[in-house]
């Protein structure tokens, strides 16, 4: 700890977005960065406790206050030496990640004020790769070969503790680029694509094969391995099922999404299959984090307004006493891209689509309350009868994703990330790869 006084004196200074009139313009990414000697107090106002909740909060177990340590005294490399032995993409959950961390840090129980670890990690990884910390490293192999299918966050971890381990490692990728959610699902003024090309060049340089364009059939796995990663996804989203669904204008998240990254990457599109929000009255349909992606994409888009609704109530502000400190707080989040301008509204379900000429117009929806469970589990929604229409031009379904169904798969096949588990964070699907790899590892050494 440089300072042991720095939590009293220094206070907690994030680097903050850039302007909305000036972001709302381009795709570039909406956050700033903080000078090397703002970075280094802010690293400082780390207590180094005792009992460090940051580390129990992380799921793949960063070590913040050691790496913060060094980063505060000026040891760039050495924490970049720290860091990347738990974490093999900082760069990944230095920008998106909720920061689980954060929320257990002794000064968010104590000021509401935690210190900048998220923003500290990512000074970190951009200051190793700026200095040239980071190069390809050469790894013996064992003879054995393992392949990789999905190449999102988990696919990628895994690949990467494998191949350092020896193993040839093929990653198998049914789009035309690898990243998975990273590259096709999150905006690009979240996470530059650029920061996923740079990676996945040291990751090719240090032997991994990539092979996108490739549809893998998981009940006829490729032949010739010795074992694999299951890391496909949860690539089904969640429908609404209710009357007018069929109507045009009706699409998922991803759909939009997933083509914004595209032709921000070059492709293009014939007009009738182009997703536009420009000049339209967009209704998002749920209040998580692809929700809060779609409104700014339709910001970027140029809608004439955006409007967000929610069927569970709305969290509490600030605090909530159901999920106290050290806990993930149910909170209200608001995301810069709700910053930018959004209606939001919660408690609401819909009733039907209502149309015009084959096209969406509005949404019924109608308020509901939920009432406790007489046997304490989930809540029972209650209809209240009031219902009224939403006008919506684009109506963009962002309810979440359906955990897939795997087939029997063999006795040398190891499940990771949201394929195990359902729709996940991308900090877990990271810990759920090098799992994997360990599991794989473990399994080929006994045999």
């Amino acid at each position: 700890m440089g300072n042991p006084k720095a939590f009293l004196t220094i206070p907690r200074q994030e680097a903050g977005y850039r302007p909305i009139h000036e972001r709302i313009n381009d795709y570039s990414e909406v956050e700033q960065t903080l000078n090397t000697s703002e970075r280094k107090q802010q690293a400082g106002r780390c207590m180094d406790c005792g009992v460090p909740f940051c580390h129990w909060a992380c799921p793949l177990g960063n070590r913040p206050p050691e790496f913060q340590d060094a980063l505060c005294k000026g040891e760039w490399r050495k924490a970049y030496d720290i860091l990347s032995t738990t974490n093999d993409f900082p760069e990944f959950t230095g920008r998106i990640c909720p920061a689980l961390c954060e929320k257990s840090c002794v000064l968010k129980l104590s000021f509401d004020a935690p210190v900048t670890i998220r923003e500290d990690e990512c000074a970190v990884i951009e200051a190793a790769f700026r200095e040239g910390y980071i190069v390809p490293g050469k790894y013996e192999r064992n003879g054995l070969r393992v392949a990789v299918i999905g190449s999102g966050p988990a696919g990628l971890a895994a690949a990467n503790r494998l191949n350092r381990k020896g193993y040839e490692v093929t990653v198998f990728e049914r789009d035309e680029m690898a990243g998975g959610l990273l590259r096709f699902g999150i905006p690009n003024f979240k996470l530059s694509k650029n920061i996923i090309d740079r990676r996945l060049r040291v990751m090719e340089a240090e032997g991994i094969t990539f092979k996108t364009n490739t549809e893998i059939d998981l009940k006829k796995l490729p032949e010739g391995f010795d074992a694999y990663a299951i890391c496909t996804g949860t690539p089904q989203a969640r429908d609404l099922s209710i009357p007018g669904r069929d109507l045009k204008g009706i699409h998922f998240a991803m759909e939009i999404l997933s083509q914004q990254n595209r032709i921000l990457a070059g492709q293009t599109f014939p007009e009738k299959e182009r997703i536009s929000a420009k000049d339209k009255h967009v209704l998002v349909i749920g209040g998580g984090d692809t929700g809060s992606d779609c409104i700014g994409t339709s910001h970027r888009q140029g809608a004439a307004s955006v409007t967000q609704i929610e069927i569970m109530p709305q969290p509490p502000i600030g605090y909530n006493p159901a999920t106290p400190w050290p806990q993930w707080p149910i909170v209200l989040k608001t995301s810069s891209s709700h910053e930018e301008g959004c209606t939001r509204r919660w408690s609401l379900n819909s009733n039907k689509f209502i149309g015009k000429n084959g096209h969406v117009t509005g949404v019924e929806v109608e308020e509901v309350e939920w009432m406790p469970s007489p046997d304490n589990g989930r809540p029972v929604m209650k209809a209240t009868g009031r219902k009224e229409i939403i006008k919506a031009d684009l109506v963009l379904l962002a309810m979440g994703f359906l955990k897939p169904q795997m087939p029997e798969l063999p006795t040398n096949a190891v499940i990771a990330g949201d394929a195990a588990t359902g729709p996940s964070l991308v900090v877990k699907c990271i810990a759920a790869g090098r799992r994997a790899a360990t599991e794989i590892d473990r399994m080929l050494s006994a045999k």
